[in-house]
């Protein structure tokens, strides 16, 4: 609250320094060590999972925690990570970059014809055996075509989400064939390694999957405990099929005996866990803590991100009076969004990352080339605020409910911030906090306010339009009704040509800008800190659809060295 004051009294100290560069970690040259239990605070460690069952469509944070033991078909290669040499820091929670995708499951996969696909599956690949709930036994096709089909029909499923496939076969044991009517170019995303994907045995939907005591997996980890508002913690799976090799040697995973996700809502709490070695991965720092912690735990290594989750604060296009553009407009004109990054940020964020995130190369077009009509949202520009806002019928201005969730300190804490610039344009923003699972609940069941503040991220470069902006999706908290904006997304995700696909989507991005059905914010950059124990790891955070057990089994604890530092 001190920084706000600050901006607020019209203070122009000096911006937060910049933490210094990043230090990724190279692969790990030295011999792998087993046991031990990591400790982890996620992204997303603040908030608890809604439902273990992946038939409730809406109920977020899923994969994060069910991803350590329900597997997909896809994952993404590792080995093409920057801290091992490669291109990728794997820091985007939904996006698989084509040159980097994996097999988890899949052995292999073929286009036997331009609309049948024929996957093979890994041989050998085993569920555990579990209690009360299925033997030991080797996973096969069936299993597949089980999941996907529960997925289709259950009564939450995202609406049109599998449209695209007429049917999901067994051709033998170890074959499955996606039969598609159309081509969607992010079919791998939809049942390969997206949000909604997992495999799931028939025994554990029959045992009940939404008891977190009955979900088994063919994953790295199974989930041993969960102390709810507390911790998470995942065992060795015993039977994991995957291995690493280092220096020639292949090693089974996981390397650690258990993994341990820590739910801290207090981001103080979760830096003093990080100093005193009660977590060995603080995944998500803001900048500002991460100058502190540098001081007082300097060990620590570091990795510095652009988040995907740009604040925002979506305005209802039914409800007056956002459903005139020029009110939606003025209120980004009426924000120095500038200031917020120099002065909230320290200038540790950037102005335009949403919808479309800077590293989606040939999705992406840089603020700088998109249309004026676009570029003046960002423009800090309160005099034309005024004049928009009388224009539309309001030139005393209005007031409007925002809601917001608690779960965000950073958030919690920018609010008032734009709630004090719109007021200097006469407009009053009354901010209404509310619990995580109420504030998902009014977005996904489309109650929320005229005024919702949303974070949900642009995902990959096929989806961000369609889930935050297509009529009648769950995300869409803006309520943007547009059938010409939903046709131009389906003819992109319909080309089969990347670059023709960019385009339309390049095109649609600067469109649904120009509308501002959200006030645009800036995007901050994120840290990720971990102790030099940790081995075998660079600061990546995802495989895709904010899964993480393939990097987290790849992980060891050198213990020894651990106690040397004294902890």
């Amino acid at each position: 609250m001190k920084m706000i004051r600050t901006l607020l009294a019209g203070i122009t100290g000096m911006a937060l320094a910049t933490v210094a560069g990043q230090a990724m970690a190279q692969a790990s040259t030295d011999t792998p060590k087993y046991g031990g239990t990591l400790d982890i605070a996620t992204t997303s460690t603040g908030v608890t999972t809604l439902s273990w069952d992946l038939a409730d469509w809406q109920a977020t944070l899923q994969t994060r925690d069910t991803g350590q033991f329900y597997e997909q078909l896809f994952s993404v290669d590792l080995g093409k990570a920057k801290s091992r040499g490669g291109k990728y820091p794997f820091t985007i929670s939904g996006w698989q970059p084509s040159d980097a995708i994996r097999g988890e499951l899949a052995e292999s996969w073929e286009w036997v014809t331009p609309l049948v696909l024929e996957i093979k599956l890994r041989k050998g690949v085993k569920f555990p055996a579990k209690a009360g709930v299925m033997p030991e036994r080797e996973l096969t096709a069936e299993d597949v075509v089980f999941s996907f089909n529960r997925m289709n029909t259950s009564a939450k499923k995202t609406q049109g989400y599998y449209d695209h496939i007429d049917k999901v076969s067994a051709k033998d044991k170890d074959t499955v064939v996606f039969t598609f009517n159309k081509f969607l170019a992010d079919w791998d995303y939809r049942f390969g390694n997206g949000f909604f994907s997992g495999i799931v045995p028939k025994e554990v939907v029959d045992a009940g999957p939404g008891n977190w005591k009955n979900v088994n997996g063919t994953g790295p980890f199974m989930l041993g405990n969960v102390a709810q508002g507390n911790s998470l913690t995942f065992t060795k799976n015993p039977v994991y099929w995957d291995k690493e090799t280092i220096n020639g040697t292949a090693y089974k995973l996981p390397f650690v005996d258990k993994l341990v996700h820590r739910v801290i809502k207090d981001e103080a709490t979760q830096q003093a866990a990080l100093r005193t070695g009660k977590l060995d991965i603080l995944s998500s720092i803001s900048s500002e803590a991460a100058k502190e912690l540098k001081k007082t735990a300097p060990q620590v290594k570091w990795n510095r991100w652009l988040s995907t989750s740009a604040a925002r604060v979506a305005l209802r296009v039914d409800t007056k009076p956002f459903t005139d553009v020029r009110v939606r407009r003025a209120l980004n004109m009426a924000v120095n969004k500038q200031e917020v990054i120099d002065k909230f940020y320290g200038g540790e964020a950037e102005m335009f990352v949403f919808p479309m995130h800077p590293e989606y190369v040939g999705y992406h077009t840089p603020l700088k080339d998109m249309p004026p009509a676009v570029q003046e949202l960002f423009k800090y520009d309160p005099a034309k605020a005024k004049k928009l806002l009388a224009e539309a019928g309001y030139p005393k201005g209005f007031a409007f409910k925002m809601q917001i969730c608690t779960c965000n300190a950073e958030q919690m804490e920018l609010m008032p911030l734009v709630a004090a610039y719109l007021e200097m344009v006469g407009v009053k923003m009354e901010i209404v906090p509310m619990e995580y699972g109420a504030h998902l609940s009014a977005m996904t069941t489309h109650t929320n306010g005229a005024g919702y503040l949303t974070t949900i991220p642009d995902v990959n470069p096929t989806t961000s339009l369609r889930i935050n902006y297509g009529k009648g999706q769950v995300y869409n908290a803006p309520m943007w009704d547009d059938p010409k904006f939903d046709a131009r997304v389906v003819d992109a995700l319909g080309e089969r040509d990347e670059a023709k696909r960019q385009q339309i989507l390049r095109e649609s991005t600067a469109f649904i800008l120009e509308q501002a059905p959200a006030i645009w914010m800036p995007a901050p950059y994120r840290y990720t800190a971990w102790w030099p124990w940790v081995r075998n790891y660079g600061g990546e955070l995802f495989v895709g659809a904010g899964r993480n057990a393939p990097i987290h089994a790849r992980v060891w604890i050198d213990q020894d060295m651990k106690k040397k530092m004294g902890f």
